[in-house]
């Protein structure tokens, strides 16, 4: 499964990042689900959702929030009405200002066929007044599910912005970015192995969605996640090496 994929919501993705290919795409690979992770917005998942079930691809509600820190956090939820309703908590705690699409990118709504519905002028890109740990909070107490996104990386990774796993910050499970290497960072960072460790693809084109996390579950849901990202009840996860990244 690949649980980091943004869709034309982000201003960052291409607009080759429609429902239809993205879930044909998964299929072509043999991925089981795939997360839809938007900054700040669940808006597309409800689209990406139909088609995934017109194709036979699991889609797991998400988001990527952006916290005061600068540091990225996927949520997960066990459906789309879930993750609306969080949606607008977040859109709570964005600033005012919107966004500026001639410098950051259109952030489009569409429907599962691709048609686009509306363009959201929210600054989706701007970091939330939550900081790192109230949005961990927030995620759980709506039960989402958290997880810190590309640790590894300088530029909105938590490792690479702060330096340190803050003492105390209740994750589900971390993701390393598909290029980073786990026993080079659980060596590392030894408090790393307190945690279920994931690798996903940050797909912003359809050419970088891929498998890079095998799950052991009994079928693609938000509950059998949540039981592999704990490692419990014969569930688990693992990050497949580079050489199988694209065979699930």
């Amino acid at each position: 499964m690949d649980l980091h994929v943004h869709t034309v919501l982000s201003a960052c993705a291409e607009l080759e990042m429609l429902p239809g290919p993205i879930v044909e795409r998964a299929r072509a690979l043999g991925l089981a689900g795939i997360g839809v992770t938007d900054h700040n917005s669940a808006e597309n998942v409800l689209a990406v959702s139909e088609a995934g079930r017109r194709a036979g691809v699991a889609v797991f509600a998400g988001l990527e929030l952006q916290a005061k820190e600068e540091v990225h956090i996927l949520a997960f939820f066990p459906g789309a009405g879930q993750a609306l309703r969080f949606q607008e908590e977040v859109y709570r705690q964005l600033p005012a200002g919107q966004n500026d699409p001639r410098r950051f990118g259109h952030q489009l709504v569409v429907s599962a066929d691709g048609e686009l519905l509306r363009e959201n002028t929210r600054f989706l890109q701007a970091p939330l007044a939550w900081p790192l740990r109230e949005c961990a909070e927030a995620i759980h107490a709506h039960g989402g599910l958290a997880i810190a996104a590309h640790i590894d990386r300088p530029a909105y990774g938590l490792l690479g912005v702060l330096g340190v796993l803050p003492p105390g910050l209740f994750l589900d499970a971390v993701e390393l970015s598909r290029h980073a290497d786990p026993a080079e960072w659980t060596a590392r960072e030894p408090a790393l192995r307190q945690f279920t460790l994931i690798s996903s693809s940050d797909a912003h084109r359809l050419a970088e969605i891929a498998a890079q996390t095998w799950f052991r579950v009994a079928e693609p849901t938000f509950e059998e996640l949540k039981l592999a990202l704990q490692g419990t009840a014969g569930r688990e996860a693992h990050i497949l090496a580079v050489e199988r990244r694209h065979v699930q």
